[in-house]
């Protein structure tokens, strides 16, 4: 009964500072403030405000938000210690077989890049001209570097 008081009083000034603001031709402000107002009448209305007055006053209420914050620091708890040890026993041995099978490839000890014959086929460079091949060769050469 206090807290329908309550939001009604709150819905009532809400609405006489909205009135306020209109007469001052700030209407879009005013009109943000009436919506403002409406929501804890509304809520009246619909009987939220019921149901949180006696929720808030049962103690088993609170014993069940207890156990659901059990349960959610249970589920974050085992989430952080999955992806910490990197899933079950059998997975963590398979990751550990494919790392070994994949470590090096036999030819990864040669440099790829600086091997062989420059290219002869460059066309000499005008001081004045941009050459097509320009714009990518850094790219081109960072992806021979890894092997792409």
């Amino acid at each position: 009964m206090i807290a329908e008081t309550v939001c009604s009083a709150v819905s009532v000034a809400g609405l006489g500072i909205a009135a306020v603001t209109a007469y001052r031709k700030r209407f879009l402000a005013a009109a943000r403030i009436a919506a403002y107002s409406l929501v804890p009448i509304g809520l009246v209305m619909t009987g939220v405000v019921g149901w949180l007055a006696d929720t808030a006053f049962s103690p088993t209420a609170w014993a069940g938000f207890l156990v659901l914050g059990g349960a959610w620091a249970l589920f974050m708890i085992t989430r952080a210690v999955e992806r910490r040890g990197g899933g079950t026993r059998k997975e963590r041995r398979a990751a550990k077989a494919s790392a070994r099978r994949e470590a090096a490839a036999p030819a990864a000890s040669a440099p790829s890049v600086g091997q062989g014959a420059p290219p002869a086929s460059r066309p000499a460079a005008t001081p004045g001209a941009k050459r097509s091949g320009d714009d990518f060769s850094d790219i081109e050469a960072i992806l021979k570097k890894h092997g792409i």
